[in-house]
């Protein structure tokens, strides 16, 4: 039986943290890393044993970090068969959109990886210097890092010149890749105290928004100016973005030779400094209390409480009016549902004009459909407390009738909602005419998507983190399985709902009136069957809602 002493060096003095050196800083810290590849990839397998629809949804986010990484180098690649300067724009505004995505995806999915919040590993006998080693490799481990890093180096064939600009450009993507990891743990770490407390996810949640909605810009731009200028598009960005570090990082690749090692020069001095900053935030963000444990504000009862039926069905109403107003990931939903529908409406409208019933209804639908993915996994925030549940339902009516509830305080919010938005792309697009159709069709798709909904509830629950941010839409291991249940649930939906909604986007708007019971008939079709199949995996699902996050 191999002891635990085989293989380790006798030991010297202990450094920083109670770790025992074992040989040169270099090598120390090589093994050191390595270490944490293995741990981050046993969790990553200890988390998908025994569960089939954790297992499918990994392999499909493994097949679809394949085919981005495959597809993303060649369509990088093939920037060399475009002119230099052409060539070179697209390169630097690709690199500063990764690095941005870097900056920005891992504030929006906190929940789906441990490893990003810095105090799940505080108690561990660490440095901070080998904290950060091992939050490095953790963050560069696993499909999506490697499928960036995978095109990254497709720049290499696509703005390289020559061997010069080949051998610069291995450097290059290594440390823009380098970039994009610090950048990411300095922004995630410097945040992560704000993020376990009710305001900063709130706050985040607002501006995490705005931001998406800033991306839409240029296209807005394009789409009101000019919409074939494309290209001077991307070289007024280059210009903008020519000396930021992915800027120097492709200009390093393109120019080769001298000029380009002074890129690459000024890009590492960037990364050493953003090191230091993120071991600095690291080293703070250890001691500081956690913010999630202050006290919460008061509970208030709603107005429109006192109008809800007694009974079951009115103590569900009245707890999803509440999860609406209080819980973050519930408000964020609704808003960025409002968000999205805006920016559709005016590209609509900068695109071709007004073009029917259509151009009212689309935004509209898509609202609901937004709104309706949050039924997607009701019983995910009850959590642990799911067991209530389990105990008050002796049959499938109970069952329905909490679905039921559910449902009706997702409308009490939802319906008044749409008509807004379906009223206010009817005047964008010059005919308020079109918004009644347009309201009606959306509260049809409403419908059609709370019962698919309640379907996609029982058959792939999960799980929901309790004390992160409000975009954390599942628990650590569990993103792929909420990818794949949202994703089913749109196309199920989409499908369903298309009977309604293409008859009004061709401009037939009788149809209109009959997508309300077509919507309620969906709905209710939805709770019978997910009622049908949940009551005899309650389970099941207690234990998918319920595990450590």
């Amino acid at each position: 039986m191999a002891r635990l002493s085989d293989g380790v060096t006798s030991p010297g003095p202990a450094g920083p943290g109670g770790v025992t050196p074992s040989g040169p800083a270099g090598t120390a810290d090589l093994t050191l890393f390595a270490l944490f590849v293995r741990l981050k990839g046993r969790l990553i397998l200890g988390s998908l044993r025994g569960d089939t629809a954790k297992q499918i949804g990994f392999v499909f986010s493994v097949l679809a970090a394949v085919v981005c990484g495959a597809g993303g180098f060649l369509l990088f690649a093939l920037l060399r068969m475009a002119s230099p300067g052409t060539a070179l724009d697209a390169g630097v505004v690709v690199f500063a959109v990764f690095t941005i995505g870097w900056a920005l995806i891992p504030l929006v999915f906190f929940g789906l990886d441990e490893t990003l919040d810095p105090s799940r590993l505080a108690l561990f006998p660490l440095s901070t210097r080998q904290l950060a080693i091992g939050m490095t490799a953790a963050s560069a481990t696993g499909p999506w890092p490697l499928a960036t890093l995978a095109i990254l180096a497709g720049g290499i064939a696509g703005l390289s010149r020559g061997p010069g600009g080949v051998v610069i450009g291995l450097l290059a993507v290594a440390l823009q890749f380098v970039l994009c990891l610090v950048v990411s743990r300095l922004i995630t770490t410097a945040l992560s105290g704000a993020l376990r407390s009710r305001r900063g996810r709130d706050v985040l949640a607002v501006a995490a928004v705005f931001v998406v909605l800033a991306f839409q810009l240029p296209n807005l731009i394009v789409n009101r100016s000019n919409p074939g200028d494309v290209a001077g598009l991307f070289s007024a960005a280059a210009d903008v973005l020519r000396w930021t570090p992915p800027g120097l990082a492709a200009h390093a690749i393109a120019d080769g030779g001298i000029a380009g090692v002074a890129d690459l020069a000024a890009v590492a001095v960037v990364v050493v400094v953003l090191a230091w900053a993120w071991i600095a935030a690291l080293r703070r963000a250890l001691v500081l209390p956690d913010a999630s444990n202050q006290g919460g504000g008061s509970v208030r009862r709603s107005w429109i409480e006192r109008f809800l039926p007694r009974g079951m069905l009115g103590a569900v109403v009245s707890k999803e009016l509440k999860y609406a107003r209080r819980e973050p990931r519930g408000r964020i939903a609704w808003f960025s549902a409002i968000v999205v529908s805006g920016v559709i409406m005016f590209s609509i409208r900068g695109d071709a004009g007004p073009s029917g019933p259509g151009s009212v209804a689309g935004p509209a639908c898509l609202a609901a459909l937004m709104i309706g993915l949050q039924a997607g996994n009701v019983f995910g925030l009850d959590g642990r407390s799911f067991w209530m549940n389990a105990v008050a339902f002796p049959t499938e009516r109970e069952m329905r009738t909490d679905l039921a509830g559910r449902h009706l305080g997702t409308a009490i919010i939802a319906v008044p909602l749409l008509a807004v938005v379906a009223l206010v792309a009817g005047l964008l697009m010059g005919d308020a005419s079109w918004a009644l159709p347009a309201a009606l069709t959306a509260w049809g798709v409403l419908g059609v998507t709370l019962g698919a909904g309640a379907v996609a509830s029982v058959l792939l629950p999960y799980t929901v983190p309790e004390r992160l941010n409000a975009f954390s839409g599942a628990a650590p291991g569990q993103g792929g399985l909420a990818f794949v249940s949202s994703l089913g649930m749109m196309l199920a939906s989409a499908a369903v709902a298309l009977p309604i909604f293409l008859p009004v986007a061709m401009g037939l708007t009788w149809v209109a009136p009959l997508a309300v019971p077509y919507g309620l008939l969906a709905a209710w079709g939805g709770r019978r069957l997910a009622a049908s199949l949940g009551f005899g995996r309650m389970p099941e699902i207690f234990a998918a809602v319920s595990r450590g996050s």
